[in-house]
C-alpha cells in the first residue's frame, strides 16, 4: 500500500490535473455545479453497483469518478471565491471531531447505538430543528423511508421488538386487502405505501438494507429473464408466442443455475 506521503502526493496530482482540465478542456470549462449534479448521482449509483457486485477493482475506479466530482465542485467554488477543497476538508474534520466526543472528548459510550443517539443530539445542537432535516428530499422513496426510520430511531422513537414490527406489517396488509375488496382506488395507494413503509421498518430490525435486498432481487430477476430470452431464441421463438407453461420450464432451469 502507499505511504501517507504518497497518498498526499497523489491527491495533489489530482488537484493539478483538475486545474489543467478546467483551464484547457472545452468540456470541463463549460461545466457548472448544476450541469454536474445528475452526473454525480449517476456515478454514485455506479459505485453502489460495484459494491453490491463485490468487484473491488471496479469500486476503486468508481471511487475515483466520485472523487473527481468532489474536486470539480471545490474547483468551481474556488473560482467564485466561496470555498475551496481545503475549506471542504477542514469543515468536514471539524464536524467529525465535534460529533465524536467519545474520541476527541471525555464522553463515554457503551456501544454503536449510543454513538448514533449522541450523533443525532449533536446535530440538533448545530442548529437543526428536526432530526429529519438530514434526509435529502431528492432521495428515492425506498432509501428515504429507510433513512427516516433510522433517524427517528436515533432519538428513541422506535419499536422495541421485531415481532411488534411484523404485527404492524400484517395489520397494514389487512388494511390494504380491505381497500382492495372495497375497490376503493383512492385509498389503495396510501395503504400500499403503508405496507412498504412497515416492511422497510421490519427489514431494519432484521438488519437488512432494503435497497440492497431489492437490488439483489432485481439482478436475480434480470439474470433469470435473460436466460429465458436466450432459450427462446435458441428455439427460434419469441417470448410473446410462448405459453406460461413453456416459459416456466426455462425459468425453473434458471433458478437452479
Amino acid at each position: 500500500m502507499n505511504t501517507r506521503q504518497q497518498q498526499l502526493q497523489a491527491f495533489e496530482r489530482l488537484l493539478d490535473v483538475m486545474d489543467d482540465l478546467r483551464a484547457q478542456c472545452p468540456w470541463d470549462k463549460k461545466q457548472t455545479m448544476e450541469s454536474l449534479r445528475h452526473l454525480t448521482i449517476e456515478e454514485t449509483y455506479e459505485l453502489g453497483d460495484a459494491i453490491l457486485n463485490n468487484d473491488l477493482n471496479e469500486v476503486k475506479k468508481e471511487l475515483g469518478d466520485v472523487l473527481l466530482h468532489i474536486v470539480f465542485y471545490a474547483k468551481i467554488g474556488s473560482e467564485t471565491q466561496d470555498f475551496d477543497i481545503a475549506d471542504v476538508c477542514n469543515e468536514l474534520c471539524e464536524k467529525l471531531i465535534f460529533r465524536h466526543p467519545h474520541i476527541y472528548g471525555d464522553v463515554q459510550v457503551a456501544d454503536e447505538e449510543e454513538v448514533k443517539r449522541n450523533w443525532e443530539k449533536l446535530k440538533l445542537k448545530e442548529g437543526k430543528k428536526s432530526v429529519l432535516e438530514g434526509v435529502p428530499k431528492g432521495l428515492p422513496a425506498l432509501v428515504k423511508a429507510s433513512r427516516i426510520q433510522d433517524k427517528a430511531k436515533g432519538v428513541g422513537f422506535d419499536w422495541e421488538e421485531p415481532q411488534q414490527v411484523w404485527e404492524k406489517v400484517q395489520e397494514e396488509l389487512q388494511e390494504l386487502q380491505a381497500e382492495v375488496q372495497a375497490n376503493n382506488q383512492d385509498a389503495l395507494e396510501a395503504e400500499f405505501g403503508d405496507v412498504l413503509f412497515s416492511l422497510i421498518n421490519y427489514a431494519r430490525f432484521l438488519k437488512i438494507n432494503p435497497e440492497d435486498a431489492l437490488e439483489r432481487t432485481n439482478k436475480k430477476f434480470i439474470s433469470r429473464f435473460q436466460y429465458l430470452e436466450q432459450k427462446a431464441e435458441q428455439l427460434g421463438k419469441n417470448l410473446s408466442d410462448m405459453s406460461l407453461a413453456e416459459m416456466d420450464v426455462f425459468w425453473n432451469e434458471a433458478k437452479k443455475l
